[in-house]
């Protein structure tokens, strides 16, 4: 495929914590729009745990698709699909090393928060986690988010604020539904007036589910 078909073809992949070949659990972590692969591995001291590895991808020109989450869908295209080509290709390289996707994490923040949610419902297995920090489910108002499969009891998190700028709270509540309806043990946490970012508790919501990969 050309680079103007698959965008993302050839990104730069970070990483961090545990070599994979040593990892008892593994992350994928996402960034947001306009950040990057090292914005979003700035998380890592805060939810670390002994046996993790991170790896986390760098967008094209910094963004995973050019317009808001809430847009056509088509109108993302090719960038959509090819972020969640990336994805999938970087599940498929972690179980090559031997780590299976029950005991992988996605996890990403607003953009690529949006991204980790809407891949796992439209890929729904038993994930080790999946994490929404700021985000939803992509998909123009009125989406139906009907998918097929099952979550088969993935822990997922979806912590955002009631006045985010960027994610309306309607989305939320939308996207917790549809990830309890495909069988995902969702926690959701509304936080009064917060802003578009990630907070303590956020963290430490987050801390506690990637622990649990490596019991």
């Amino acid at each position: 495929m050309t680079e103007a078909s698959d965008p993302h073809s050839n990104t730069q992949i970070l990483t961090a914590g545990a070599p994979l070949a040593e990892a008892r659990a593994a992350v994928i972590l996402l960034h947001g729009r306009g950040a990057s692969a090292d914005d979003i591995l700035s998380l890592t001291p805060y939810i670390d745990a002994p046996g993790l590895s991170y790896v986390a991808p760098q967008a094209r020109q910094s963004t995973w698709y050019p317009y808001s989450f809430l847009s056509p869908l088509e109108q993302n295209e090719p960038w959509l699909t090819s972020a969640l080509g990336l994805v999938g290709w970087l599940l498929a390289d972690i179980g090559a090393a031997g780590i299976p996707p029950e005991r992988t994490a996605l996890l990403g923040f607003s953009q690529g928060g949006c991204l980790a949610l809407t891949f796992a419902a439209r890929t729904a297995q038993r994930y080790g986690a999946v994490v929404g920090l700021s985000a939803g489910l992509i998909g123009p108002p009125g989406s139906s988010f009907a998918f097929n499969g099952s979550l088969g009891g993935t822990p997922a998190f979806l912590g955002c604020s009631d006045i985010d700028p960027h994610i309306p709270l309607e989305r939320v509540e939308e996207s917790a539904t549809a990830l309890a309806g495909l069988g995902a043990h969702v926690d959701k946490r509304i936080y009064p007036r917060m802003g578009h970012t990630v907070n303590e508790d956020e963290l430490a919501a987050v801390k506690t589910l990637l622990a649990d990969l490596i019991v």
